[in-house]
């Protein structure tokens, strides 16, 4: 039996020559890649194709600090690494649409690559929220406010300095190391429209030096730069009497990391009116979708991770 499926979109589409392919992969990265917010500060391991779909990382435990003094041409004893196992399982991300041949007479071209933009988007934050939901589950956790509990914050429990300093010094305390001498936070445009009232944040507008900034980055507050993504975490009425409540997430370097098959990027996939064989005996129906090959992420330093959970102005 013919599969299926009431979600068809009335429009048209046709196969693509491996030059027109390639233009449009180029255009999907192009909307794609400036959304990946969560993404961008993951330790990377690339996995060699065929090679399974289980990737094992390392998590290195730090050494223990040596006061002991060296005795003049001998070295002492060699002290054994440590590390632990860690591992995740590559998994494929995708989506698609079909399409009717019959309603949109309009340029072939216009029409994949409106929905290549389209895809390019919807995929860019499908895979920015696996990163997310996996920094989510990091158990080192600040309460704004003075709250003992996510039940207990209100909206008034707002994100301010003081949540960013505590999470600092938490970060110091487990001796977590830093992108190019910050921590990084990365907040939604709830909790930063809060934290603009703080008098000591600098705006990146008014950054002196000339380094790179951060997808997304907005400024600076007490070593640490704001990043800002509308897709951040928000336990929706999880807060005292049904309040929203705000994930703010602050890194250092090597808390998690991302893995993908060698070489492994999203891409274009259309197949044309007529390519379904006897699923589509009319050439009716064409699809146009967007598909990630092996892709995984694991928090791998959980302790170089802080989560902040603050209300929010309505």
């Amino acid at each position: 039996m013919a599969y299926t499926d009431q979600n068809t979109n009335m429009t048209t589409s046709s196969g693509l020559t491996p030059g027109m392919q390639t233009y449009y992969n180029r255009e999907l990265l192009r909307t794609f890649e400036p959304e990946l917010v969560h993404l961008q500060f993951g330790d990377e391991h690339r996995m060699p194709l065929n090679s399974g779909l289980v990737m094992n990382m390392r998590k290195i435990i730090p050494l223990e600090a040596n006061t002991a003094e060296l005795t003049e041409g001998d070295p002492g004893e060699s002290v054994m690494l440590a590390e632990t196992e860690v591992t995740v399982r590559l998994g494929q991300y995708g989506e698609y649409a079909r399409c009717t041949d019959k309603l949109d007479m309009s340029h072939l071209d216009a029409n994949i690559m409106r929905k290549t933009k389209l895809f390019g988007d919807a995929g860019a934050r499908s895979i920015d929220a696996v990163v997310r939901d996996e920094l989510a589950t990091c158990t080192n956790v600040i309460y704004a406010g003075g709250k003992t509990s996510r039940a207990a914050l209100t909206s008034a429990d707002k994100l301010t300095s003081v949540e960013l300093r505590k999470a600092v010094r938490a970060l110091k305390k487990r001796h977590a190391q830093k992108f190019g001498g910050y921590y990084v936070a990365i907040v939604g445009p709830d909790t930063f429209y809060d934290l603009q009232d703080d008098e000591t944040f600098i705006s990146v507008a008014r950054y002196q030096d000339k380094e790179a900034v951060y997808t997304g980055e907005i400024g600076r507050l007490f070593g640490v730069r704001i990043v800002e993504t509308t897709e951040a975490k928000i336990f929706e009425g999880a807060g005292a009497d049904g309040a929203d409540v705000a994930s703010v997430i602050v890194l250092g370097q090597y808390a998690y990391g991302v893995t993908s098959w060698k070489g492994a990027k999203p891409r274009v996939i259309v197949k044309s009116a007529g390519s379904a064989g006897t699923s589509d005996p009319l050439d009716q129906i064409s699809t146009v979708g967007w598909k990630m090959d092996g892709f995984g992420v694991k928090l791998l330093q959980p302790e170089y991770a802080v989560r902040i959970e603050c209300g929010f102005t309505a």
